[in-house]
Parts: C-alpha cells; sequence; structure tokens
C-alpha cells in the first residue's frame, strides 16, 4: 500500500449511530493517523462513495434499505476487494458463517461475542499493517 504516511482509507456502514461512534473510537484509537475514518448510518449512501480505494470495510449485516449482503455485494461490483471486508452483526456467528462463508469476505464477526471481538482485533491489527 502506498508510503507509510498514507492514511488507509476505512469505511464503517451501521445503521445505528452508536455502532458507527463505537467503531470510529476503537480505529481511530487505535491506528492514529493510519486510519482515515468514514461512517455512514446509510447504507444507500455509503454505496455512493465505494471505490477500489477502500482499505478496510465493516459493514452491519442488519440495516433496514439495503442489507449488508447487498452492500457487499455492491462494493465488490465497485472494486472494492472482497478480502477487505468485514461482515458485522449481533447475529451467531454459524448463522454468519452460513450465509457468508462463499463470499470471499475477510471475516464475520458477531459484536457481542467476546471471544469474536478478540479475533477481530487481531484481524484489524493484521489488514492495517499491509
Amino acid at each position: 500500500m502506498g508510503d507509510a504516511g498514507t492514511a488507509r482509507r476505512v469505511v464503517v456502514v451501521d445503521d445505528s449511530p452508536l455502532q458507527c461512534a463505537v467503531w470510529r473510537r476503537l480505529l481511530e484509537n487505535r491506528f492514529g493517523d493510519r486510519a482515515r475514518v468514514e461512517t455512514y448510518t446509510d447504507p444507500l449512501e455509503a454505496s455512493r462513495h465505494l471505490e477500489p480505494d477502500v482499505h478496510l470495510m465493516l459493514v452491519d449485516w442488519d440495516m433496514p434499505e439495503m442489507d449488508g449482503r447487498e452492500l457487499f455485494e455492491f462494493a465488490c461490483r465497485s472494486g472494492v476487494n472482497p478480502k477487505r471486508i468485514i461482515i458485522t452483526s449481533s447475529h451467531p456467528a454459524d448463522m454468519l458463517h452460513q450465509e457468508f462463508d462463499g463470499t470471499g469476505c475477510l471475516a464475520v464477526i458477531e459484536k457481542a461475542e467476546p471471544e469474536q471481538q478478540a479475533a477481530f482485533l487481531m484481524i484489524l491489527d493484521s489488514i492495517m499493517r499491509r
């Protein structure tokens, strides 16, 4: 990825403003100026800003106007690498795997599961080093 001083574009899409704020704070605290975080509570608005330069994308599965699966597919058609997209949800991990295992996404994360959160932090650290 470009030179070491270039901030990586991170896009967060979740219909919960609180969850967007939590993701933003976590990412900015963990990566500082290495991450340029954009948050969207409206997946349709987010879809207008998707381009291949997205370094990491966090997508909530359950959103009213466009679910995470639809947004994932749209992002891929827009040139976002599926290996740069993490699907998040309050649904159990086994349900997420059943829905997304064949898609090529980077990971699926159950938001409320502590073991999933630990794995999520390891994934974040790894992808942000690339």
